[in-house]
């Protein structure tokens, strides 16, 4: 079995540069950016609202649930922060195209092929860091 610290050896330290960089500039504008990724997921996947007890019975727009944003502000932080962490064993699970169309939304000017590799590469060893810990160890 793998251990996190050989799973992240295809995170190069340029991606993590990459990574950091932007969710440097990001942070500042978490709560906005963590609304505009959760309103991403339920565009792509609509059903998901339902694994939201509060968004189930709720007439109030997704953009203006009181109780959305706070939720969404801090699953965005929690994401980018284990994005940022992977080398330290970082893990969250996440919708990946959601997660990088609200990145390159949040930075536009840093935005770049290299980038977007970087994100999806950091994505990816979570996912594999979440599947790994989630084995059954025998």
């Amino acid at each position: 079995m793998n251990t996190l610290e050989e799973d992240c050896k295809d995170f190069t330290e340029e991606q993590e540069a990459l990574v950091v960089k932007s969710w440097n500039v990001m942070k500042k504008n978490a709560a906005e950016l963590g609304l505009k990724f959760f309103l991403k997921i339920f565009e792509i996947a609509p059903s998901a609202q339902k694994l939201f007890s509060f968004l189930k019975d709720s007439n109030v727009p997704l953009h203006q649930n009181p109780k959305l944003k706070p939720h969404a502000m801090s699953v965005f932080i929690m994401t980018c922060e284990s994005a940022v962490q992977l080398r330290k064993a970082g893990k969250v699970t996440v919708t990946k195209f959601a997660l990088l169309e609200t990145i390159k939304e949040a930075v536009p000017e840093l935005w770049s092929p290299e980038m977007k590799i970087a994100w999806g590469e950091a994505y990816d060893q979570l996912v594999a860091a979440i599947k790994t810990e989630m084995k059954p160890s025998s």
